[in-house]
């Protein structure tokens, strides 16, 4: 097999992946309880090969229905702007999001910009702290420390990924439990994971992949379901949320042997593993449900950026098989943005003593 290495960093990864399963394979070391920390490397069999007829194909050649995030989140900012007028006309405040970017990384900046304008579409008040790449440590936490203390803040977004000099946990726990509205805070995870508890938020896109199916009318109980990759942000708390509804769920990820064996008897997957068309459709159940929350950047000198974005699902190989999909754009991206916008709300309500709805 092959290997797809997407970078310096990647290479690195996989190099100390290997190293440490060397240490955890020796017969004289004893394995830690909490297992080794290894990186997910994925490794593809051609890599990046182009979308290609699947091995099955449904009988009556029906092409899937796609699921249109971007108008149920354009349906929840209408929900959550009303809400927010009628805040504003009760109490005279609104809700207020702070955003913390640190270097000019242009994705980063991208994503901000749009958070930003969501805010002002419904009514949110932003601010936002644009810090220089090689500014220490000490000063982001200050800066967190400082919207922690804003009383007018409700909510307080680090936008990720840091500079590697930085401490991504040390940053993130910084935040504020109540202000927490990316549902990263220790606290909330471990609430979203334990039965009979509920977390302050729970993370937006993992959020917004469940409301999908929910809006869409898509029974969850009982269902297999296959989360592909487990990142904190979003495929642990997906596949907890996916429990909460009574799915029975399996983890996908880069040492998972056979993956395309496991995922084809799902119901309903979800692939978060951000490896382009990493999921062909014949690792597809036939009438499965597919919630595609990859977002990868491929070269294309035809489109004005001189890339377009695709999926971790090849979805011109999914389309005939399954029986319902996400587009990439279009999909889970709005919805994200629009959970964000609904956390934030929900921290403005619960701040002013507000819990029902006005």
């Amino acid at each position: 097999m092959q290997a797809l290495f997407l970078s310096k960093s990647g290479r690195r990864g996989l190099v100390s992946a290997f190293k440490c399963l060397n240490c955890y394979n020796t017969k004289s070391a004893t394995p830690p309880i909490l297992g080794p920390d290894l990186p997910d490397v994925w490794f593809l069999s051609p890599p990046a090969r182009a979308c290609f007829r699947p091995l099955f194909i449904n009988s009556e050649e029906q092409v899937a229905a796609v699921i249109d995030g971007k108008s149920m989140a354009d349906e929840i900012r209408l929900e959550i702007a009303d809400e927010v007028r009628r805040m504003k006309d009760t109490l005279g405040k609104v809700p207020g999001l702070a955003v913390v970017l640190v270097g000019e990384r242009r994705d980063s900046q991208i994503y901000v910009r749009n958070k930003i304008k969501a805010c002002e579409e419904v009514g949110i008040t932003s601010l936002m702290a644009a810090l220089p790449e090689d500014c220490s440590e000490a000063e982001v936490v200050d800066t967190v420390s400082g919207f922690n203390d804003n009383p007018s803040v409700h909510g307080i977004l680090v936008q990720l990924p840091l500079p590697q000099h930085m401490d991504e946990e040390k940053i993130l726990n910084a935040v504020s439990l109540e202000k927490d509205v990316d549902g990263f805070h220790p606290l909330n995870m471990g609430n979203l994971a334990m039965s009979g508890r509920e977390p302050l938020f729970i993370p937006c896109t993992p959020k917004g992949c469940i409301e999908l199916l929910l809006r869409s009318g898509i029974e969850i109980m009982g269902k297999k379901a296959v989360v592909i990759g487990r990142s904190n942000i979003v495929g642990t708390p997906t596949s907890l949320l996916l429990q909460r509804h009574h799915a029975t769920v399996s983890i996908v990820h880069a040492f998972t042997k056979n993956p395309e064996l496991i995922t084809r008897e799902a119901d309903i997957v979800v692939s978060a593993a951000g490896v382009p068309n990493l999921v062909r459709g014949s690792w597809l159940k036939p009438g499965a449900i597919v919630i595609d929350v990859g977002i990868n950047p491929v070269e294309d000198s035809s489109c004005e950026y001189g890339y377009r974005l695709i999926g971790d699902v090849c979805y011109e190989e999914a389309l005939p098989v399954v029986s319902a999909i996400t587009p990439v754009p279009g999909g889970v991206g709005p919805m994200t943005i629009a959970m964000l916008l609904s956390n934030t709300l929900e921290s403005a309500k619960r701040s002013y003593g507000f819990i029902q709805q006005f």
